[in-house]
């Protein structure tokens, strides 16, 4: 178990256009799955966590998009939809530890900033499983660089990324 680093893919699902992202984390499927699905834990990695059981079936009202679960099969998966778009996470024990998915259909968000926000925000997780902190501003830092990595890898128009990330971070190398 080496690479805990999150790199996404574009990938179709039902028709629709998705992001999967692939974690290999030294850690036991149990303490991913508790990292996944207890509030205070997501919390700390993951944007906008709810406050959940999680049961399916569950809704749960984040000030705005709507959040129900659809799928909980400790410690194995997780799913629900927000806003119409199914999300997940997805766990099997590997050698050493565990392999962590997660897979988010998109439909008309940009893809390039999409994947790199869903790469930011995953890259605290295996930080937070060794028991520090990454904080969002230090996670946020080459959030540039990544995105214009996803820009090129996906074939897309880099523009509307860059002018997110200049409202909305700190100048910074490009």
């Amino acid at each position: 178990m080496t690479d805990s680093t999150a790199y996404g893919t574009l990938e179709t699902i039902d028709g629709r256009p998705a992001l999967r992202f692939e974690l290999l984390l030294a850690y036991p499927i149990e303490r991913v799955w508790q990292a996944v699905s207890v509030p205070a834990e997501l919390a700390s990695f993951f944007p906008g966590a709810a406050d959940w059981t999680p049961a399916k079936g569950e809704i749960i009202d984040l000030g705005g998009p709507i959040l129900e679960v659809t799928e909980v099969d400790p410690p194995n998966r997780l799913a629900w939809v927000m806003a119409g778009q199914p999300q997940s996470f997805e766990l099997t024990a590997a050698e050493g530890g565990c392999r962590l998915i997660f897979t988010h259909v998109i439909d008309d968000l940009p893809v390039a900033q999409t994947a790199t926000g869903w790469e930011t925000y995953l890259s605290r997780l295996e930080p937070h499983l060794a028991g520090t902190h990454l904080s969002d501003e230090q996670a946020h830092e080459p959030w540039r660089e990544i995105h214009e990595r996803y820009a090129e890898r996906f074939d897309v128009d880099p523009e509307p990324g860059r002018r997110w990330a200049a409202e909305h971070l700190p100048s910074g190398g490009d």
